[in-house]
């Protein structure tokens, strides 16, 4: 597909997303790292880098590291090497950041996601292993800032991707799909207000065909609305640059939430600039075979591998797939109901529709949701065997999601059941032929809108009980 030009750029966006590992401790070291702690008391002499005092490689952060090059169908690098990154900054008190370079842990990989209805893929370069530097704080100090070591040492996965996207509404999807990777197999919280997962946009413009233009990063954001308003302001601002005739100098920027605008924080440093070399404290990270097979079978089943498993098992579009296994809960939901109903496409549908646009509307998370998989599927079962119309339907999950109680006592108490008596339907529809000379003449002439009108008489009549596909079969069949 050729991608959409904005005032005649091509859009190239490419991310680094660190996500934080779900250990209880430190990468290097056995300090906690559980959130919100006062300012330094969760550093030990090894996050201090006091003398004398070495790292030993956490085994559960090498797990979830594998975790995560299964699940995007990655190389899992048998041997990988660390690496000092040396920059010099008040927060990192060694002076440099133990990560990896040359020989990454998860190699290559790939994400695949929906934008709309059109399946989208987007190629990872690398994902490595590092330790998270420490905070520096400047609210709460006059002309001063001050240290937190806390994150110091705190177990990262940087993910890089290929320069794959080339909107902002395609960026915004593939960070939302990984947000729900590594959520879904429990290698990171997905907090982004915390820090936990923390996105970086590499943003660059360029005419069709021309070689790749000067990017500038975006750092640190912390949310799927700024992150789509930052890029928009990014790809504006470097468009107006270029046609006002001046260049676009590589460089780190900030996104300012209240003025909607990037800004301009250092000058972009290249990978020469942090002199890295191999790490003389910890020697190479070796992952047998054996290992990553046995990571392999106690995983979970996959969001990919499920998705594929409902089209198989239930018959459902690939795009309902991919939607209703956005997350764990949402997927146990649609399955639950989808089993007791046997009406697996509706189900989706429901789910999909008036379930989401609530969670949506409330800003519930799908854990929250008032109304059971198990009433879900008693309410389809009522719309299946045309107890109640669609539209009484809707009245009855309202009044599930807001009072509670049983689907068929709510039909009963609001006299929602559909009129299945063929007789008594008979006479309304005989008594709206008879009154509607016109329309029956319209409708034979061959306006079909005379047909409708008919039919909204009928439901009329019936005090909307009438079954719909009753009243179309016996319109039909006494006008013919």
């Amino acid at each position: 597909m050729t991608a959409k030009l904005i005032h005649g750029y091509e859009v190239v966006i490419g991310f680094e997303t660190h996500a934080q590992l779900s250990t209880q401790s430190k990468i290097f070291s056995r300090a906690p790292t559980a959130f919100g702690a006062e300012p330094n008391t969760q550093a030990c002499p090894v996050d201090l880098a006091l003398p004398g005092t070495l790292p030993v490689m956490n085994k559960g952060a090498v797990e979830r590291a594998i975790e995560f090059g299964l699940a995007v169908n990655a190389h899992i690098a048998p041997r990988s090497v660390f690496a000092r990154k040396n920059y010099f900054y008040p927060d990192l008190p060694k002076g440099y950041q133990i990560s990896q370079y040359e020989i990454p842990v998860v190699q290559g990989g790939v994400v695949e996601f929906y934008l709309g209805d059109e399946k989208k893929s987007v190629r990872l370069v690398r994902a490595h292993l590092e330790e998270d530097a420490g905070k520096s704080l400047h609210e709460d100090f006059v002309g001063q800032s001050g240290i937190d070591l806390n994150r110091a040492g705190t177990p990262l996965l940087e993910i890089v991707t290929e320069p794959d996207m080339r909107s902002s509404d395609e960026a915004v999807a593939y960070a939302r799909e990984l947000h729900k990777i590594v959520t879904w197999i429990g290698i990171c919280d997905g907090n982004m207000q915390e820090g936990s997962f923390r996105c970086d946009a590499n943003v660059s413009v360029r005419k069709p065909g021309a070689p790749l233009g000067t990017r500038r990063e975006i750092k640190n954001l912390n949310s799927f609305k700024f992150m789509q308003q930052a890029i928009d302001f990014e790809i504006r601002w470097q468009i107006e640059e270029l046609e006002d005739g001046r260049a676009i100098q590589q460089a780190t920027v900030l996104f300012d939430p209240d003025t909607g605008e990037t800004r301009a924080m250092r000058t972009k440093e290249d990978a020469a600039d942090y002199r890295y070399f191999p790490d003389p404290d910890l020697p190479p990270l070796v992952i047998a075979a054996d290992w990553v097979e046995r990571v392999r079978s106690e995983m979970a089943e996959l969001p990919r591998v499920m998705a594929n498993r409902f089209v198989a098992q239930y018959g459902l579009p690939e795009y309902d797939a991919s939607t209703l296994t956005q997350s764990k809960a949402m997927a146990g939901y649609f399955e639950a109901a989808a089993q007791a109903s046997g009406q697996a496409k509706l189900a989706s549908n429901w789910i999909m529709g008036e379930l989401s646009r609530r969670i949506n509307a409330e800003g519930l998370a799908m854990e929250q949701v008032p109304v059971a998989a198990s009433k879900l599927a008693a309410l389809i079962g009522r719309i299946a065997d045309g107890t109640i119309s669609n539209n009484a339907a809707r009245q009855v999950f309202d009044e599930l999601w807001t009072a509670g109680g049983e689907v068929d006592a709510v039909i009963e108490a609001k006299g929602l059941r559909q009129m299945n008596d063929t007789g008594a339907l008979e006479k309304i529809v005989d008594d709206v032929i008879a009154a509607n000379a016109d329309n029956v003449a319209q409708f034979k002439a061959g306006k079909d809108k005379a047909f409708n009108a008919l039919v909204g008489q009928v439901m009329k009549a019936s005090k909307g009980k009438a079954n719909p596909a009753q009243v179309n079969e016996l319109l039909r069949r006494k006008l013919a």
